[in-house]
């Protein structure tokens, strides 16, 4: 895909962002405003209101909001267009480009053109910067971590002594379910807790010297309550936070809240624990006299957050507030809402989206021309016409043209409209086409899938307005069996840049050929015959052929190789000859089972064969000699030998994966080989388990085609 055609994802991907900002942002302002109101009750509150905030940040509204939408509306209810309905959406969505009511409407985005430098390198060079800051601060963080581990590593857990006594002592009062191993360190950093899933105890080998009994014992009871509570989880949750998010100033500020209400929460739980305030508050000084500050916040110690201020509200023996009646309501309240009001818009929009596409489809009907241009991934615009009908029961039908490349109509195997969104798709080749219509019920919203996705916008058309498209062309009938037709006019031009489509058909008395190079042209006209002496133009240039015969009615296969035989001959100075040379070669043949193909209905029909290079094909009314004939100049490009023994005609479908030996001689694109389990077999198996058929490989004197000369295509 190129940068113009990947321009429009990244844009909504943007908006999409921006929108979880904005509503990460307005959650946090939820938040701080609840903890004001809390301010005099428990700190353990107050630290999982921030915590959630943090966690808002890595879960999206649209989550819940897509949940909401899949809850069921019942089919003869009409959804409220209410004003409450009209601020939410417009309240979490400020970046969504918006209509009357917040509908969403089809809005073409422009494609940026190979002169808009400037918004080419937007995306990666936002990419490139927000990666860089990613990377600085979780490499930063490792540098850290993998510090302190080396610590923990290098250190042998304390079996006795004073400390380990005291600590025992103060897991037992916390109802610490597991033991925490006390390890020495030499280095000056403050006592702490390391490790998240086994966490271990870092003590500085010297501090038992600053302080008694009572003193080791109120800093151990703080560790002890980091490990119960388990700190060092939520601080790694905010810092990978703040890694993603490292732009956004709201998560540091958070970080220093969730920092000052963590220690507060330790303070009063040692402080429950029985401990003495003034003697509690004089450990901490000494902790923060003779050692330095844990480096990273997943690693949870005894200094940090406002030390004053805690130290004050220690001696202050400040009773702390159990949440009455009415707060715990207000909580309540908050947590139905934060989950609720997201579920509730989309189901309301979900709702006004089914009432809308009703809307529309009564004002104006889903049958009807639909047209829009397409964008190609390869930076080609091509014109799209969709037309719909509907029956008396009420059953839809479609037939989509593609009018830029010439291709012909494609039939919808699938057509269907509910709750606003239309949906086609045509099985062979593999073609869809999903959108949402707009509200007034004038243009459809959507993309086109085949070989990747590309944006289209349709508009309702008018018989003012509307594209015209190929009529069907009329019956004709065939030329006469034994009639040996020449050439009344042939026009020869090079294929037009970006053209995908190829064929080669007949198209009412005229035969077409689009897109294809003359290899495989000449593997057409000349079936029975290997090729040998192409040079590097016949497989890379493409032709447009169109010729008209000099005698009246649709030709047969065999007499479209003799008009193109003559093509070739007059236009293209085409001479060769023949002699024998031993190729490998391959032998049809019928498997072990009965073959699994349709004896077709109308033998009198002439063959029709539908190829794509991504690996599938369908033929209609063929011989088994026209089956070889196909895969040794369309697909293997080798001789293969009808050894069937069937006759009569056959309709069969054929899919597979293929591989870079196969349709060489169509210079098609063979898209790389799927790494999933589901893909098509090889074409060997496929032909054995599809078809109940065989190729066998050989080696044998065969008779082929050299050529002598060859030219371009003299003047139309």
């Amino acid at each position: 895909m190129t940068p113009e055609s990947l321009f429009p994802i990244w844009a909504d991907g943007v908006r999409e962002s921006c929108n979880h900002l904005w509503q990460s942002t307005l959650f946090v302002g939820i938040v701080a405003l609840l903890a004001l109101l809390l301010r005099k009750n428990q700190a353990r509150i107050r630290y999982w209101l921030w915590m959630a905030a943090s966690a808002k940040f890595l879960i999206p509204f649209s989550l819940l909001v897509g949940l909401g939408s899949h809850l069921p509306w019942p089919s003869h209810a009409v959804a409220p267009k209410t004003s409450a309905y009209v601020a939410i959406e417009e309240m979490s969505q400020p970046f969504l480009e918006v209509t009357a009511l917040n509908t969403p409407i089809a809005i073409p985005v422009a494609q940026p053109t190979a002169s808009h430098v400037p918004i080419r390198i937007l995306p990666p060079m936002l990419t490139a910067v927000w990666l860089t800051g990613f990377i600085t601060m979780m490499s930063f963080w490792c540098v850290q971590w993998r510090r302190i581990s080396r610590l923990v590593r290098s250190a042998r857990p304390l079996i006795e002594g004073r400390e380990v006594d005291l600590l025992r002592k103060a897991e037992r009062l916390a109802r610490l379910p597991r033991s925490v191993p006390l390890l020495p360190s030499s280095n000056s950093m403050e006592p702490g807790v390391f490790g998240i899933i086994r966490p271990v105890l870092l003590w500085p080998e010297g501090i038992a010297r600053h302080m008694d009994d009572a003193h080791l014992e109120s800093v151990l009871a703080h560790e002890v309550c980091h490990v119960q509570r388990r700190d060092n989880l939520t601080s790694a949750i905010h810092m990978l936070v703040e890694a993603i998010f490292w732009f956004h100033p709201v998560v540091w500020w958070m970080e220093r809240q969730l920092v000052k209400e963590r220690e507060r929460a330790c303070d009063e739980a040692v402080l429950q624990l029985g401990n003495e305030a003034a003697v509690y508050a004089e450990s901490i000084l000494n902790v923060c006299k003779f050692y330095t500050e844990s480096p990273i916040a997943c690693m949870s110690g005894v200094t940090g957050s406002e030390l004053k201020q805690r130290i004050a509200r220690i001696l202050s023996a400040q009773g702390v507030r159990k949440l009455d009646l009415r707060r715990k309501a207000m909580l309540a309240l908050a947590c139905v809402l934060a989950v609720g009001v997201p579920l509730a818009a989309g189901f309301l929009r979900a709702a006004q989206g089914q009432t809308q596409g009703s809307d529309a489809a009564e004002k104006g009907g889903i049958s009807g021309s639909w047209q829009g241009t397409m964008r190609t991934p390869d930076g080609h615009n091509l014109r799209v016409v969709l037309k719909i009908a509907k029956d008396e029961k009420g059953g839809l039908s479609a037939t989509l043209y593609n009018l830029d490349q010439n291709g012909p109509p494609m039939a919808g195997s699938l057509v269907s409209f509910e709750r606003g969104t239309v949906r086609f798709v045509n099985d062979f080749p593999r073609l869809t086409y999903e959108g949402k219509m707009s509200a007034d019920g004038n243009s459809i919203s959507g993309a086109v899938a085949e070989n990747g996705s590309s944006p289209l916008v349709l508009e309702r058309a008018t018989p003012e307005t509307e594209w015209a498209t190929p009529a069907p062309p009329p019956r004709n009938l065939p030329m006469a069996p034994d009639a040996k037709p020449g050439v009344e006019v042939a026009t020869v031009r090079p294929t037009q840049p970006g053209t995908t489509l190829f064929m080669l058909t007949v198209r009412g008395e005229e035969l077409v050929v689009k897109n294809l190079p003359l290899t495989f042209v000449m593997k057409f006209a000349y079936p029975t015959r290997p090729i040998v002496g192409f040079t590097g133009w016949m497989d890379t240039d493409k032709w447009d052929i169109e010729v008209k015969p000099d005698t009246p009615g649709m030709p047969s296969i065999d007499q479209e190789r003799d008009i193109l035989q003559k093509v070739l001959a007059e236009r293209f100075a085409l001479k060769f000859h023949e002699e024998q040379r031993e190729m490998p070669a391959y032998a049809l043949t019928v498997g072990k089972d009965s073959p699994k193909m349709t004896k077709s209905v109308d033998p009198s029909l002439k063959p029709n064969f539908t190829l794509f290079p991504s690996g599938m094909l369908r033929a209609q009314s063929a011989t088994m000699d026209d089956f070889a004939h196909l895969l040794q100049g369309n697909i293997l490009g080798q001789q293969v030998v009808d050894e069937t023994g069937l006759t009569g005609k056959w309709d069969f479908e054929l899919q597979w994966t293929p591989d870079e030996t196969q349709f060489a001689g169509m210079r098609a694109n063979v898209p790389p080989a799927a790494d999933d389990a589901n893909a098509p077999p090889p074409l060997l198996p496929a032909i054995r388990e599809q078809l109940g058929l065989q190729l066998k490989s050989e080696k044998t004197q065969v008779p082929v085609v050299v050529i002598d000369h060859v030219d371009h295509p003299s003047p139309n």
